[in-house]
């Protein structure tokens, strides 16, 4: 009879409650366990991104066979067109000898020009140089190299300064006068007499008058 009285009475409790009360009683949700994540596959594959780059590299190699055919074929050209073919048949002693003279003097030429773009050359590559120089000292980032400690004597630095002419020596040792321990011992002890008598004799009036008559002798002089 009590658990029927009990039961009625929840059925009545739960009818009184209001729609949408959180106290509303609602089945229990079970604890789901994680779902493992999927991994996602790449919309393009490997060999789909790699088949761009390799198109490009073979359209880059078959243009440059092909400009390095065209400079072959330029070259090719130009030498004919420079130097002809050489026809000694039938030239007799003195015509080869003009010929050889003729060739001789063509290669002097190109000697002559050939020096002087080496030189041309030369001397811009120099200035290239000291320009990237002077931009790194401006922009501060010249790197000084680590100085290191060189022991140089005095001598030395005057010789480096003044020159091999210039002959200074800067020994100080030898502008000292010499000492011997002989004319020590002849000058011997210094005698100090006793200061006591000195105070005595100067105190009272008698002292006084000693130290007046010491003052007024020099400016009666």
């Amino acid at each position: 009879m009590q658990g029927a009285s009990r039961s009625l009475q929840s059925t009545a409790r739960r009818d009184h409650l209001p729609h949408g009360d959180p106290g509303r009683c609602r089945p229990r949700c079970r604890p789901t366990a994680a779902m493992p994540e999927v991994e996602r596959k790449p919309k393009i594959t490997a060999s789909r991104k790699l088949l761009p780059q390799s198109l490009m590299l073979a359209k880059a190699k078959e243009c440059w066979e092909q400009e390095h055919e065209e400079r072959e074929a330029e070259k090719r050209r130009y030498l004919a067109e420079r130097i002809p073919a050489l026809q000694t048949r039938g030239l007799s002693l003195s015509a080869l000898q003009d010929l050889c003279r003729d060739l001789h003097a063509k290669v002097e030429v190109v000697d002559e020009e050939r020096y002087d773009i080496e030189a041309k050359c030369l001397h811009n590559t120099r200035e290239i140089k000291d320009l990237k120089l002077k931009v790194l000292d401006l922009r501060g980032k010249f790197k000084r190299p680590p100085l290191r400690r060189v022991r140089v004597s005095a001598d030395a630095m005057l010789r480096a300064l003044l020159g091999s002419k210039h002959k200074v020596s800067m020994d100080l040792r030898a502008n000292l006068k010499s000492v011997k321990k002989e004319d020590t011992e002849k000058e011997g002890p210094v005698e100090v007499g006793d200061w006591r008598k000195n105070v005595e004799a100067m105190s009272g009036m008698e002292g006084r008058k000693k130290m007046f008559d010491a003052a007024k002798s020099p400016t009666s002089q």
